[in-house]
């Protein structure tokens, strides 16, 4: 290491260190359980750490709900928890007035619903609406689910190509839609580049072709703000366990707006989603509001941790939020400019702060063998495809030192990992 790179790296040091003491948020890093370790955790984007207030939240209902209170508890509270939850997850997290948000099945199976019930509602209303318009880099599900649809529902896919780096941009979106576009699938965060879209803009487009939207909020929901209400959405759908620590394979979120609820038939057709659950009727007949969106019986266990982080958005706010995440992401990025440009490692993601998201993706021919050399030395980023290590920076969860920490260790990794070791 030359002197130069020493003063750059104690720079970077000092940086950190005044960072992280004036942080506003730095207090609710100690709530998270492992914060006090020295592993590195990169992957927030993809798996949050669980919050301690949940491991008691967990015992407490094995022990007293559960255990205690048996299959009473369906009638006493468990039955109301979707929407209860949904609409706490609306509030602090995607800017959804109450009755608009529910919590039901998987991401993929959410997304099932909403983009088919879209498809075939814009459908119905104008059978020249054919097209269902998502772009090539989007999440895998999302792009095998409008493959699907347009399959079984005779349509067709319309591609809308963007950059690895970057993501759909008004432009790009309003030159694919029109006439023929049914429904519109879109991240507002993409998983690759972390590239930030603008919502509103792109939800105004769709809207003027007469075209439906579905958002894919799995990467910005509690880390960056959503005003789903305010941005005119009609439809969105989340995970929960990246920045809303509900931890592995926590079901998914569903928007619908009011407008649109009563119009719409999702696919579905469980008795969890009709008008009277314990009818048991001879006929399929849905109920009205969010229920209609559910199918099956609510996966109670797995929405009770994501309540502890929803209740702490409100008490910290999805803007204080934003802005921590903004300032770790800017930090990390002038710290690969430092530490790893000179080693051929390139930021794939955009450099404005506003137009990116919580992670920031570093590019290296290398990164697959450094991201496997990290994780035996507890650094945990991930990989994506073509060279991508992805950092995952959760606000309330990660500090400066640790994020720094973690640039210093990708350093000495692709030193060794890469060309001519």
């Amino acid at each position: 290491m030359t002197s130069a790179d020493a003063v750059t790296v104690e720079t970077l040091a000092e940086e950190a260190s005044i960072l992280d003491r004036t942080d506003p948020l730095r207090a609710f890093r100690d709530r998270f359980v492992g914060a006090e370790t020295s592993l590195v955790y990169f992957d927030g984007n993809s798996l949050g750490r669980p919050l301690r207030a949940s491991v008691d939240r967990l015992e407490r209902f094995a022990r007293d709900e559960w255990g205690g209170r048996l299959i009473r508890g369906w009638d006493e509270s468990w039955m109301q928890l979707p929407f209860d939850i949904g609409d706490a997850l609306g509030r602090t997290a995607i800017g959804a007035a109450a009755g608009q948000t529910v919590i039901g099945d998987s991401t993929t199976v959410l997304l099932y619903k909403l983009v088919r019930a879209a498809f075939d509602a814009a459908h119905a209303a104008d059978p020249a609406r054919l097209e269902i318009v998502v772009d090539r880099d989007n999440f895998p599900t999302d792009r095998y689910l409008v493959e699907g649809i347009a399959a079984e529902r005779g349509g067709r896919v319309r591609w809308v190509d963007v950059a690895l780096d970057a993501g759909v941009e008004p432009e790009a979106l309003r030159a694919a839609v029109g006439p023929s576009t049914a429904v519109v699938l879109l991240s507002h965060v993409a998983y690759r580049s972390g590239y930030l879209a603008d919502a509103a803009a792109l939800t105004r487009i769709a809207h003027d072709a007469g075209a439906l939207i579905v958002w894919d909020l799995c990467h910005s929901a509690g880390s960056v703000p959503v005003r789903a209400d305010a941005w005119g959405f009609d439809l969105a759908v989340g995970c929960t366990y990246k920045y809303l620590n509900g931890g592995p394979g926590s079901p998914a979120f569903a928007y619908v707006a009011a407008r649109l609820q009563d119009r719409l038939a999702q696919p579905i057709q469980g008795w969890m989603g009709t008008a009277d659950v314990f009818a048991m009727g001879p006929e399929y007949r849905p109920a009205a509001g969010m229920r209609r969106f559910l199918s099956g019986t609510p996966p109670v266990v797995g929405m009770l941790a994501m309540q502890d982080t929803l209740a702490l958005l409100d008490e910290v706010g999805i803007d204080a939020v934003r802005e921590k995440s903004v300032a770790l992401t800017e930090f990390a990025v002038r710290a690969s400019d430092a530490l790893l440009a000179p080693l051929g490692v390139t930021v794939a993601s955009p450099r404005d702060p506003g137009a990116r998201g919580g992670h920031v993706t570093l590019s290296h021919p290398a990164m697959r063998a450094v991201t496997a050399r990290l994780w035996t030395q507890d650094v945990i980023p991930d990989y994506r495809d073509p060279g991508g290590l992805r950092i995952g920076l959760s606000p309330l969860s990660t500090s400066f030192a640790e994020t720094l920490a973690g640039l210093r260790a990708i350093e000495e990794a692709v030193r060794a990992e890469g060309p001519g070791r």
